[in-house]
């Protein structure tokens, strides 16, 4: 009866757990380049009464009994779907469409990686993200320039009055991993590269599985908001179950309290 009591608390926790990543999507559905996570779950140790083909009278029993001891949370992996385009008519907002990440440049030299878009420039005419973080490699435009061009391929060029033909600043370089969810969540919609990614790769957007550029154009967050509220009612509900069988086992233990001989 003990055990069940731990094993209702377990599923207690892990649906607490579950509804924190939960809310972090949903407070995060109009995050640029926001990628929602899950949670996922497994069971725990199990005690094994009776192993399954013990001999029982010259016969093999074709099942055990195994007692589990509740859940736990094992990973919280990163989705990472498409989120819908919004345009938004700056040639410096950028979208990916498809797979890979922007490179920038961390105050500590560090490379970060990111989906959101939302580019505008420094006071030295360095393209940089909302939060000051140029691109790596970064990419100046001339105070001259009168119109930036950012072309799928990620070339981007610059035009002065008088010029007929652009001229290229710079090409902006895509990410790839081989397992983007190992990516490690630094905020500000940073993420960080660790072992569990492999080696990453650099890649010309639209090129070997790269994703092409989306000039004035954003990437929105992929939560469903509809999706996102039936988990969090299907925890709830969990939690409740979880606490009643708490409370049945608790209700149980008091009767074979009061049992007199």
């Amino acid at each position: 009866m003990m055990r069940a009591l731990w094993s209702s608390a377990s599923g207690m926790v892990a649906q607490q757990k579950n509804i924190d990543v939960i809310s972090n999507n949903i407070s995060n559905v109009n995050t640029v380049g926001f990628k929602g996570s899950r949670a996922d779950f497994q069971d725990m140790i199990y005690q094994v009464i009776q192993p399954a083909g013990t001999l029982n009278q010259e016969r093999t029993i074709p099942t055990g009994i195994e007692i589990g001891h509740g859940t736990q949370l094992v990973a919280t992996p990163t989705r990472f779907a498409q989120g819908d385009l919004k345009d938004t008519e700056d040639t410096l907002d950028m979208a990916i469409q498809g797979d890979g990440f922007f490179r920038v440049k961390m105050q500590d030299n560090q490379t970060y990686y990111t989906r959101a878009g939302a580019f505008t420039l420094d006071e030295s005419g360095t393209l940089v993200t909302a939060n000051g973080l140029p691109l790596d490699p970064p990419i100046q435009i001339p105070p001259e320039a009168e119109d930036v061009l950012i072309a799928e391929d990620g070339t981007v060029s610059t035009r002065a009055a008088g010029d007929i033909e652009p001229t290229i600043a710079g090409n902006i370089e895509l990410a790839l991993f081989p397992n983007p969810r190992g990516l490690q969540h630094e905020g500000r919609g940073l993420y960080k590269q660790t072992s569990a990614t492999g080696q990453e790769m650099i890649r010309v957007p639209g090129q070997l599985g790269a994703g092409i550029i989306r000039s004035g154009m954003l990437e929105m967050s992929n939560v469903k908001i509809v999706d996102e509220m039936v988990g969090m009612i299907v925890a709830q509900r969990s939690y409740e179950a979880n606490a009643k069988s708490i409370q049945t086992a608790d209700e149980m233990l008091g009767t074979a309290n009061t049992l007199r001989r």
